[in-house]
């Protein structure tokens, strides 16, 4: 039975009503109700409504026929909505508050914006001219978009003379495609965008086969392009970061060549006229968003890691037509920052005023919302110095857990590839810890369990799981040693020692075990770049060939395959970690005097796949070495700037690189 009867609307009117059809003012809230509760024939009724309020509900989504032709104000906070678009059928609401729907985001924002014409304040601020650029500027510039893609690509794909299956058929493929390429606005707008697209498309579609159209265009309106921008930004955040000025004249171009003692050979040069991809890069921002305290003073704290947002696929929000992901988790310092590498905007920002944060890392989880409906949800692991996990909800904007993990600080997570929930921590208490950290439930309650320790020798600093076997093989890189084990949960073994540690030469032309390997990461299945103390080189080396998976024993000693090694600065500086982007054969280096050091291994790797592929007899130098900027603070000129890490999106069209000087670079491939 139906918590909503005629007799409870006249009581809960403001005041007191006898008659339906007299309400204007009505209060349900707090009354546990849910979607099914809405009743559109009672609601039908309620013809002169002007204000309801239900906030403090159950409710995930709005029937399509309430039927309430006057309704002016409507609060939906704290209820559990996932979707707006419902919310047309009141076309006079004025003032529209739903916050607190964890579910909801930015995008729904301006939805709501597009297709409630009246609409002047929403969750309490007023948005009219925000609004209006949305339903006008916004709109035409798509619109533009979507015409040019059609006289590109389509137009001449339709003949003359066209049948009903003809349309349906390159109505498909044009909906799909311009979906895919017509691109505006930050990231965090991108399903906006998209809905916007589609809808434009379909209304182009119509009119361009002879349908006719229910809408009239909107007129143009001038304005300033940078009023998109300054409209985007978030609430917060934006306040915290400080833009370093870089001097224009100064900035390098990608031409530059390595130092002294590192010059390129003529078959290098003529390997990079022969490369297919252009890979020169300008530098897009230079954001100082992790200071302490806020502080635009603040040019020490160590900036450690980024990784890049996974793209999401779950149902009505499904986005499998973005090449990549433009939002980026950095760590460092005392926060969290997910940044838009496109425009340079602090999306979020996140901080525990005690914790040093070394490590991000994401993970897509399929919740249970309600209803026993499932969704898919990005969720950012990050760890530091105390030593716990802080489980983040992004789109819920609420850290929802902690797991404390370790007793020493954490250099390192990782999630596995196959496994959704499992998550691996490696501390300086010499440990390396499997978590199961569970599926939070709609109240966001959640059990982490520890179900594997694999007992290292020394502090491991990398780790990567074997990509043919995530399942089964784990590397580390570790102050005293690169090792493998074995991470199979059929085995009854908790708590396991290595597995193998792999020899590597040393300076004196011999083998060792002992030496810090402070990068590692796969270049693909089977290739593992690492990076020793040995001054000046980065070792590239074979999975398969080193390893025999059916060798027996522990703590077995085996020698690295080499295929080849990578020219590198010859510092002795530690913690300048590498990274790849497998897609695209690339390895990236940072050093201690701002460059980032490229290499385009792509002429190599179908060599190296070969059971007989030989090592490279010499030194492979870097395709390209991106110089820092002369970046000035206060009018001085920032110097000795160390680069911890260097990140690339998976297609390389954004270039993440973190220092120590507080200072995230986004470079652009152009």
């Amino acid at each position: 039975m139906s918590k909503i009867t005629t007799e409870l609307l006249l009581e809960r009117a403001v005041p007191r009503s006898t008659r339906l059809r007299k309400i204007e003012t009505l209060n349900l809230s707090k009354l546990q109700l849910k979607t099914g509760d809405l009743d559109p024939r009672l609601f039908s009724r309620l013809r002169h409504l002007q204000k309801l309020d239900l906030s403090d509900n159950l409710l995930d989504k709005f029937p399509n026929s309430l039927t309430l032709p006057d309704l002016r104000v409507l609060n939906c906070n704290n209820n559990k909505l996932e979707d707006v678009t419902a919310l047309k059928q009141f076309p006079l609401l004025e003032e529209l508050t739903y916050e607190n729907n964890v579910y909801l985001t930015l995008n729904d924002d301006y939805k709501v914006m597009f297709l409630l014409q009246n609409l002047r304040l929403l969750n309490g601020k007023d948005i009219t001219k925000l609004a209006n650029h949305v339903r006008r500027v916004n709109s035409r510039k798509l619109t533009s978009k979507v015409t040019a893609h059609w006289e590109k690509f389509f137009r001449d794909q339709l003949p003359e003379k066209y049948t009903a299956e003809q349309v349906k058929s390159i109505k498909k493929k044009f909906l799909k495609s311009v979906q895919t390429n017509v691109v505006h606005g930050p990231s965090s707008l991108s399903e906006f965008t998209r809905w916007r697209v589609k809808m434009i498309a379909e209304e182009f579609l119509a009119y361009s086969l002879g349908l006719e159209l229910n809408t009239d265009p909107e007129p143009e309106e001038n304005t300033d392009e940078n009023e998109e921008e300054s409209t985007e930004s978030p609430r917060e955040a934006a306040e915290d970061v400080g833009q370093v000025t870089v001097t224009p004249s100064k900035r390098k171009r990608n031409n530059s060549k390595p130092g002294s003692g590192n010059k390129r050979s003529k078959s290098q040069a003529n390997t990079e006229e022969e490369a297919v991809e252009d890979v020169s890069a300008e530098p897009l921002h230079f954001l100082q968003c992790h200071s302490k305290g806020n502080s635009r003073e603040d040019f020490k704290t160590q900036l450690w890691s980024c990784v890049f947002e996974p793209l999401l696929d779950c149902g009505a929000r499904k986005d499998p037509i973005v090449s990549s992901s433009r939002t980026v988790a950095t760590c460092g310092g005392e926060s969290i920052c997910l940044i838009d590498c496109e425009t340079g905007t602090v999306l979020k920002k996140y901080k525990v005023a005690t914790e040093e944060f070394f490590s991000v890392a994401w993970t897509t989880l399929t919740m249970v919302i309600s209803d026993s409906r499932k969704k898919s949800h990005n969720i950012l692991a990050a760890a530091g110095r105390r030593g716990i996990v802080k489980l983040i909800h992004v789109a819920a904007d609420f850290c929802y857990g902690e797991i404390k993990a370790h007793k020493k600080p954490i250099a390192t997570v990782c999630f596995s590839p196959t496994q959704e929930t499992h998550l691996f921590t490696a501390s300086y208490d010499k440990r390396i810890a499997l978590w199961d950290i569970g599926i939070p439930d709609c109240d966001y309650n959640f059990k982490a369990s520890q179900l594997l320790v694999l007992e290292a020798l020394s502090i491991p600093l990398r780790i990567a799981l074997v990509p043919t076997c995530p399942d089964q093989y784990l590397l580390a890189g570790c102050e005293g040693g690169c090792f493998a084990w074995n991470i199979k949960l059929d085995k009854d073994q908790k708590s396991r020692p290595f597995e193998a540690i792999f020899q590597f030469p040393d300076e004196d032309g011999g083998l060792t075990t002992s030496h810090r390997v402070d990068g590692l990461a796969f270049l693909n299945d089977d290739v593992i770049v690492s990076k020793s103390s040995k001054p000046g080189c980065i070792y590239l080396w074979s999975w398969s060939r080193s390893f025999d998976t059916k060798g027996k024993g522990c703590q077995r000693t085996v020698s690295a395959v080499i295929l080849a090694e990578l020219e590198w600065s010859t510092t002795d500086l530690s913690y300048l970690t590498l990274s790849t982007c497998p897609a695209k054969d690339y390895v990236f280096c940072g050093d201690e005097n701002g460059s980032v050091w490229m290499y385009n291994l792509s002429n190599y790797t179908t060599a190296w796949r070969s059971a007989k592929g030989k090592r490279s007899d010499k030194r492979i130098p870097p395709t390209q070495i991106l110089q820092w900027p002369e970046l000035q603070v206060n009018g001085e000129q920032l110097t000795e700037v160390l680069i911890n890490n260097v990140v690339s999106d998976p297609t390389f069209t954004y270039l993440v690189v973190l220092t120590s000087v507080n200072i995230t670079a986004i470079w652009k491939k152009s």
